[in-house]
């Protein structure tokens, strides 16, 4: 079950049951299933609290991602993904996506986190964004369908 959630924010995501259908579809491409997934959408600060809390990191990020799978060679994901409204809107600008765009890429970003994704190396931020643009790909097409 994917479930969206919000914390010291106002934000509320549209077109759930779309986003939902969305993430099913990116997560089987890569041979996964959606278990229980929570999307988390709060403020800066409650974002840097977290980071601060569970990872040691005194700084703002866009998206802390959490597997809660038992066995991490799973296929089925179950997970806690905690986004930066606040970010996820400054970032949007910065990167002329606009907030839409940037939410729904930060989005898929957490989910592709736990199908195996990972951004650390240079090579590995290549190939998350590549994915990325591909889940982008998919929702253009499920919002025009």
């Amino acid at each position: 079950m994917i479930s969206f959630f919000k914390e010291n924010t106002g934000f509320d995501i549209k077109s759930k049951n779309k986003i939902k259908t969305w993430l099913r579809s990116v997560a089987a491409g890569y041979g996964y299933a959606i278990g229980d997934l929570n999307y988390i959408f709060c403020d800066d600060e409650y974002l840097l609290s977290i980071n601060k809390q569970y990872l040691g990191h005194d700084y703002y990020t866009d998206i802390i991602t959490f597997d809660s799978r038992e066995d991490p060679s799973s296929l089925k994901i179950d997970g806690d993904i905690f986004i930066s409204v606040d970010t996820v809107r400054a970032n949007g600008a910065e990167y002329g996506e606009g907030f839409d765009r940037e939410i729904m890429r930060v989005i898929a970003h957490g989910l592709l986190h736990l199908s195996g994704f990972n951004d650390r190396t240079k090579t590995q931020q290549k190939q998350m964004r590549e994915a990325e643009n591909a889940a982008l790909e998919q929702w253009d097409t499920i919002m025009t369908s």
